[in-house]
């Protein structure tokens, strides 16, 4: 019987570039040795290759029995990667094109996720042709004294900062700039960090939750952003060391937005849990499989290995789950 052919695409035009490299890599290190390994970069640049050779994106994809979705962020993440995909007929890992341009929309994911009861913190977008010093003065009396910012979409925590005053604010939100022309200002939530994973049909659960992680960044003051994701200077509890009641609920939330945006195979929704209740921050439709990502780490709390990690999404992929 001839092996099935796993296509894993990674790179992308996105800011996450090396990231993606990075879970690419680990995912064909790990693919368990029954599935034939295709390594398919996608250059900054848009061009395409197939095990280090330029190829037309059609021709890759008629080469492989399915892609395995490494890409991060903008193209990747958004939905357009997959509408390109399912124009041509090929199956892929994670979430469709609706729930993909869903959840990396910060604005339209965060009112999905209010209208069905889930706490997010309180925030106003500032559009880059609008008078930026005006539109701070206006979110700095109504939600001081304390935010954060960061660019509508975007992953990885790319281009968010945290800011304690008005000179502050202005310097997140010109940094948030420089990722996306629409920059979202939230209310400042103290708490501790957590995130949570899912897995569709697993043990026997259409959604499986997996064990949530709390994560204490190096330096009390900062955020969880791109930098403390992947230098490992972060520390990550995994299970959580949170009370049954708030495990729970942490669960239930994480479980809760993944059904609400359709999503599919697996998210990672990141959370707040503070005095005021847990605060859902933003969900991930592709997390990050490096050798320093979460959702690994969850997986392993649980006996799932990394290499059954993968043979599980790509079941889920070509049985079209």
């Amino acid at each position: 019987m001839a092996q099935i052919k796993v296509g894993v695409l990674r790179g992308g035009p996105s800011s996450e570039y090396e990231v993606s490299l990075k879970t690419g890599g680990n995912v064909l290190k790990h693919l368990p040795e029954k599935y034939q390994r295709r390594d398919i970069l996608l250059t900054k640049e848009g061009q395409w290759h197939l095990d280090g050779f330029l190829k037309a994106p059609e021709k890759i994809f008629r080469s492989v029995d399915v892609i395995f979705n490494a890409l991060h962020g903008q193209f990747g993440e958004d939905g357009k990667v997959q509408r390109l995909l399912e124009t041509f007929g090929v199956n892929y890992t994670g979430s469709g094109v609706f729930a993909s341009a869903l959840a990396m929309n910060k604005i339209l994911s965060r009112e999905a996720f209010r209208q069905a009861g889930i706490r997010v913190p309180r925030g106003y977008v500032i559009k880059k042709s609008e008078p930026i010093y005006d539109a701070a003065v206006r979110i700095f009396q109504r939600l001081g004294p304390s935010f954060v910012a960061k660019p509508v979409s975007r992953g990885s925590s790319v281009g968010v900062s945290a800011a304690h005053n008005f000179n502050r604010l202005l310097d997140a939100v010109e940094s948030a700039f420089v990722y996306d022309d629409n920059v979202l200002v939230e209310e400042y939530i103290m708490g501790r960090e957590a995130t949570c994973g899912v897995l569709e049909n697993f043990r026997g659960q259409e959604h499986y939750v997996l064990p949530p992680i709390e994560i204490i960044p190096k330096n009390p003051d900062s955020l969880f952003n791109y930098q403390a994701k992947y230098d490992g200077s972060s520390q990550e509890i995994c299970p959580a060391n949170f009370d049954l009641e708030t495990k729970r609920e942490i669960e239930e939330i994480a479980k809760k937005a993944h059904e609400i945006l359709g999503c599919r195979h697996y998210s990672r929704s990141d959370m707040i849990v503070s005095d005021r209740g847990i605060y859902l921050l933003e969900i991930n439709t592709l997390p990050g499989l490096t050798s320093e990502s979460l959702i690994p780490k969850s997986a392993s709390a649980i006996g799932l290995s990394f290499p059954d990690l993968l043979d599980h999404l790509i079941k889920l992929a070509l049985n079209k789950k």
